[in-house]
């Protein structure tokens, strides 16, 4: 006989948003279905794939296009910024205009890898800035070694004309996250949150509203445990999940309800696609 209806309710794991990841990377080539599919049996309901050169974004439009789970996001990362032309507001808006684009960037600044560029770099966050504020949608910020000045520049725009944003990947010092949660913004939780070694961030994550918390992998990087060291996917956000309604004192019902709220208020293009559906 099978169990009543409520005892299979109880076995599904948690809906929860992966609202970071980067499904286009060769890490993941011919394995898609089953990454998705794992996902699925994992809880996570939708994913956001990142875009991070204008030359990569017809083949992560077709993720988006393929998986309905999936949406995706197109700029240029700091890193990236030297290698390619200066990516423009026109050519950004542009692409806002597909329905399942639901964001601006990854942009920001990396003065850990790529300190050489600072100019540039800080040249391209403020055309991404411009996009988010003309379009409505919201901007995702990498940041590395980079709090003062990403403080000030995000700052200084939005006192211009106010925009939202998420700190994706939140790794930076408690100063950055004051002022990003100051501003509205938001901060997205990854894998680094559970290594054992990160009590200071968790701290960090825990002075902060839960209003304004995100999960991601920010995979095939930063896998949690018990995957660290190995390749990160979409399914493996349950684990950052499970540590974030820890540092919360939530349940795990609990932190995957109130995250994936947080993240359709960020992201509102994805939750009408999402009720649609």
């Amino acid at each position: 006989m099978p169990p009543p209806e409520s005892q299979t309710e109880q076995t599904q794991p948690p809906e929860i948003v992966d609202s970071h990841c980067h499904l286009d990377f060769p890490d993941f080539e011919g394995e898609l279905p089953d990454i998705i599919a794992r996902a699925r049996a994992a809880g996570v309901t939708r994913m956001v794939t990142i875009c991070t050169k204008l030359a990569n974004e017809p083949k992560v439009r077709a993720i988006a296009e393929t998986y309905p789970e999936v949406f995706y996001a197109i700029g240029i990362h700091p890193m990236s910024v030297e290698a390619q032309p200066l990516v423009t507001l026109d050519q950004l808006l542009a692409f806002t205009r597909h329905p399942r684009m639901v964001a601006i960037g990854e942009t920001g600044l990396d003065y850990h890898y790529t300190p050489e560029t600072k100019p540039l770099q800080q040249e391209s966050l403020r055309v991404h800035i411009a996009a988010a504020q003309e379009s409505g949608l919201p901007l995702i910020i990498h940041a590395r070694d980079a709090d003062d000045d990403m403080a000030a520049i995000l700052t200084e725009g939005y006192r211009a004309k106010p925009y939202s944003c998420v700190m994706h990947c939140f790794s930076s010092g408690a100063a950055l996250a004051r002022a990003a949660l100051d501003l509205g913004f938001y901060l997205s939780m990854s894998g680094i949150a559970a290594f054992p070694k990160s009590q200071e961030l968790r701290e960090i994550f825990a002075a902060a509203p839960i209003d304004r918390i995100l999960v991601e992998t920010d995979s095939p990087y930063l896998a949690p445990p018990p995957h660290r060291g190995r390749r990160n996917e979409p399914a493996y956000a349950a684990h950052t999940a499970r540590v974030g309604a820890q540092v919360f004192g939530l349940t795990e019902a609990e932190f995957a309800a109130r995250t994936s709220a947080n993240f359709d208020r960020l992201f509102p293009r994805a939750a009408r696609k999402a009720q649609a559906a």
